[in-house]
């Protein structure tokens, strides 16, 4: 707890109205009212910091509370502009009712000087400065699979060596990629602060990642940072119920402070200011990203069944039942079509579509005889979802019986099929069109040299149910211990230090896998060959998976078609778009007006 001297020291601080010093480059709006400081320059006041998402209005810069909300009015499209800082918010809310809105986060402040350096554990990645324009696009990349406001990669750039606003990016030390980064604002630089503060914005973590502690060594080397250049605190606003974030900070020192924020009114804070509809509320998030694009859209949404993912859309005398991204233009033929894997590739085979060889799963010789004929093949039941009952890469004859018998555990009849090695690549085609392709992975641990593998397979399940809404997680079964017995090891091993390990044969999402867009890098055969696909389904909505040896060449197989894909899972191409325009065709909106929803919902 901290003492009663460090706690009036903190509300003095909180209530003291700054004077603001000087213009500080950083795209600093101001008014010229300027005041005296007391080494006798003029300072400037109605400070507005443009952060590339918005500005960061220091709301006690300013003497009166109607200039306030009048900047607030001047929110640009596609931006996120929040007062900080606000003395007195029932009185700037006056000024404008219908237009602003308090905003439902916490304000967290760490004392600088308390502040303990932690000895860092050994990790597969390491934070570091922004450094390439590269960096710049992949920063975005990430605000993007947290549904955060995207900036201009040129802003980023431009200030990529500012004194006054620091990125920090996390990048993986084996693959290089970035997982990870936070913003930092020096309020010295930025604006002359007196009390020498700074504050931390937009911290984000890559979802898919398999390292733990990503976020906290983030914002420790911000902290350290500012220790560094001898800041006396730094502040951060996190929303109330954000309940994984604000235990890292507690857990590094920061304290709740009575401050608060202002925003405005706009479609990318409508959840901050809306009440919840509960019912809505309980969609899973392949649900919700529907209903959320059709309100935007004027279409009233009525749920119907929360927990099966049912849900009516109705705008005009247009009403349609649909099932997440099953819908009722789904005939029942085509829907039985993908749900019979049998039937789905030979009728693919049919039209000279790759299928691999298969067949139903008899006596046993004749499935040994299959075994021998293709040296790996897959065992997995005719109809069943979420890879459920799959077993992947089986080589030995030992091994068919028990999958076998785990299969009919979800349907009665199974499969055997071709093992094929390569990427497995999901398709989606909506209206017979393309529209967003992504590699799917298995899920992955990375060794610590401290904890067990199944520690670190419990630890990895929680990063991605918190990352899915709890769609994801990684079962510790059947298939989990053959894989990773396969690989060498056993469930109570010590990973060794930066091995990675796979731990489940199959990349099915909600087994643990992660998901990586390659829409932009997809070789047009592959597209040509998924779109013919859904026209030989008759199918307007459906998920293929491909095996690919690689994305941006032409080969490829079909295995499966998923007429219920999930839509969320490819943020933030405009899966939920294209749904509506094909369920809803006269709210298709112009091109300028779906680049402002797009940016406005990323």
């Amino acid at each position: 707890m901290a003492s009663d001297r460090k706690s009036d020291s903190m509300q003095r601080d909180i209530h003291r109205s700054h004077r603001l010093r000087r213009n500080s480059g950083l795209s600093v709006q101001h008014q010229a009212s300027p005041q005296a400081s007391p080494e006798g320059r003029q300072l400037p006041e109605d400070i507005a910091l443009n952060c590339g998402w918005g500005r960061l209005i220091m709301a006690h810069t300013f003497h009166q509370p109607a200039q306030v909300a009048r900047v607030l009015s001047e929110e640009q499209p596609g931006c996120r502009d929040i007062a900080i800082y606000v003395r007195d918010p029932h009185v700037i809310l006056s000024q404008a009712p219908q237009a602003l809105f308090l905003d439902p986060s916490h304000t967290y402040r760490i004392w600088l000087a308390n502040y303990q350096h932690r000895r860092a554990h050994q990790k597969g990645f390491a934070v570091r400065r922004l450094r390439t324009r590269a960096d710049a696009a992949c920063i975005n990349r990430i605000y993007e699979t947290r549904h955060m406001v995207p900036v201009e990669p040129g802003f980023v750039w431009k200030n990529r060596a500012s004194r006054k606003i620091t990125y920090l990016v996390a990048e993986d030390l084996l693959s290089g990629e970035l997982i990870g980064t936070v913003t930092g604002i020096d309020h010295v630089h930025a604006f002359a602060d007196p009390e020498g503060g700074s504050s931390l914005w937009c911290l984000a973590v890559d979802p898919q990642t398999q390292h733990p502690g990503v976020g906290e060594a983030l914002v420790r080397y911000l902290i350290e940072h500012y220790q560094a250049r001898s800041r006396m605190y730094m502040d951060l606003s996190v929303l109330h119920n954000n309940r994984q974030a604000i235990a890292l900070y507690e857990k590094l020192g920061f304290q709740r402070v009575p401050v608060f924020a202002i925003k405005r009114k706009n479609a990318i804070n409508e959840p901050l200011f809306t009440g919840p509809d509960e019912a809505e509320r309980q969609l899973n998030p392949y649900a919700r990203l529907i209903t959320e694009e059709a309100r935007r859209r004027g279409i009233h949404v009525e749920v119907l069944d929360a927990k099966e993912g049912y849900f009516l859309l109705s705008l005009g005398g247009r009403r349609i039942v649909c099932r997440e991204s099953l819908t009722e233009l789904t005939s029942a033929i085509a829907m039985s079509r993908c749900q019979n894997k049998r039937v789905t590739l030979r009728l693919l085979a049919q039209h000279g579509l790759q299928v691999p060889a298969q067949q139903i799963a008899g006596d046993e010789t004749a499935a040994r005889d299959f075994l021998a004929e293709h040296q790996a093949i897959v065992v997995k039941p005719a109809d069943a979802e979420q890879g459920q009952g799959i077993s992947v890469n089986l080589t030995e004859p030992e091994e068919i019986s028990p999958a076998i018998e785990n299969a009919r555990h979800y349907h009665h009849q199974v499969l055997l099929e071709r093992y094929c090695p390569g990427e497995d690549l999901r398709l989606i085609v909506i209206n017979f069109q393309m529209v967003a392709a992504a590699v799917r992975r298995p899920a992955r641990i990375v060794g610590d040299g401290r904890h067990t593998i199944s520690e670190l397979i419990d630890k990895q399940s929680r990063r991605r149910a918190a990352a899915t809404g709890g769609e994801s997680r990684i079962p510790k079964d059947e298939a989990t211990r053959r894989c990773v017995e396969k690989a060498g090891y056993a469930l109570d091993e010590v990973l060794p230090y930066a091995r990675s390990l796979q731990v489940r044969a199959t990349a099915n999402l909600h087994t643990g896998g992660t998901i990586h867009d390659v829409t932009v890098k997809l070789n047009p055969k592959l597209r040509e060959a998924a779109e013919k696909a859904a026209r030989v389904l008759d199918i307007p909505v459906v998920g293929l998976d491909f095996l690919v040896p690689a994305v941006d060449g032409p080969d490829y197989v079909v295995i499966e078609a998923n007429e219920r894909p999930g839509l969320a899972n490819h943020e933030p191409q405009p899966t939920a778009e294209r749904f509506i325009d094909l369920l809803f065709p006269l709210t298709i909106q112009t091109d300028v007006t779906r680049e402002t929803t797009y940016a406005q919902k990323a």
